[in-house]
């Protein structure tokens, strides 16, 4: 699922395989007992002691190799497989969008997607391409300054994941997929009656981002998207009486990994937040204790 169409899908060549469909066969079915369902484990350490450091600390006898962005002869494209395989795992941003003449729709999946805020909740999209080549769902976005975001699960994976099909302009991905598209409340584009949780939001602002490449001065390479959420669906039996937490074990969230590659969700642990004025009260730990701006020497 891509940044956004422009991201040059066949020049990207994100796909390691000559042939996928062969790779895949010859994988074991996905799990779909009760050994792959969702389920709370231990933390991976559950006797962590404050100052205790990592718990692999044969990691800190592994070497790193320091990379310009911008080294001669890297390609801006080594930057993109980098980055989507070490900021990871993320959410996918399935959005709906609408022209403003209400004549078409688009139906897109973006990994440049993210919550930065919850009063108002706003949330992230980032599309490839600056704003001169704005297509689909962009240009709908800036058009109408509406979309709805969906949030993909297993239950509708390889259907949201068809939807990223370079389709020529003005040809909707909804058939594509098999979704069926529900009325919205607050805005114009539909929402997926299949997402366990969508969100209606509206435009904010945009920023536009400029190159830093010596090679391509001035080309503007990327839009980022700020949008409200005026709206929630939330699917009765995945959420709390409340309307607080979404059950994991109902919604079964896919993550986007690196390449074409995808995480599903099965197991989790907990961790509770410190108290400092609790965990100090031991006088081991209040050694650790610090002012900020001392020598961590």
């Amino acid at each position: 699922m891509a940044s956004g169409k422009l991201d040059a899908e066949k020049e990207i060549k994100r796909n390691p395989h000559g042939d996928f469909k062969a790779v895949e066969r010859s994988r074991p079915p996905f799990d779909t007992s009760t050994s792959g369902s969702f389920h709370f484990t231990q933390t991976p350490q559950p006797d962590w002691k404050p100052g205790q450091g990592a718990n692999t600390p044969s990691c800190l006898t592994k070497s790193h190799r320091q990379i310009d962005p911008y080294g001669d002869g890297r390609a801006i494209a080594h930057n993109y497989k980098l980055l989507i395989s070490a900021i990871v795992p993320r959410p996918v941003g399935f959005t709906s969008t609408i022209s403003a003449d209400g004549t078409s729709t688009n139906l897109a999946p973006f990994s440049y997607f993210n919550m930065v805020n919850h009063d108002p909740p706003i949330f992230v999209l980032g599309f490839a391409g600056g704003m001169d080549r704005a297509k689909d769902t962009l240009k709908n976005l800036l058009d109408t300054k509406e979309a709805v975001i969906n949030i993909i699960t297993e239950e509708y994976v390889e259907a949201a994941n068809f939807t990223s099909i370079n389709a020529p302009e003005g040809v909707s991905e909804w058939a594509f997929s098999g979704l069926t598209a529900e009325r919205s409340t607050f805005v114009r584009p539909d929402r997926v009656k299949e997402a366990v949780f969508s969100i209606e939001a509206k435009l904010v602002e945009t920023r536009e981002w400029t190159s830093k490449n010596p090679a391509t001065p001035g080309k503007k390479t990327g839009v980022t998207a700020f949008l409200e959420g005026v709206n929630f669906w939330v699917r009765e039996d995945a959420v709390d009486e409340q309307g607080v937490l979404i059950d994991p074990a109902v919604m079964k969230p896919i993550s986007r990994l690196g390449g074409i590659t995808y995480g599903r969700t099965t197991q989790a642990f907990e961790l509770t937040r410190p108290d400092y004025d609790e965990v100090t009260k031991d006088p081991e730990v209040a050694k650790l204790a610090k002012a900020k701006g001392d020598s961590q020497l």
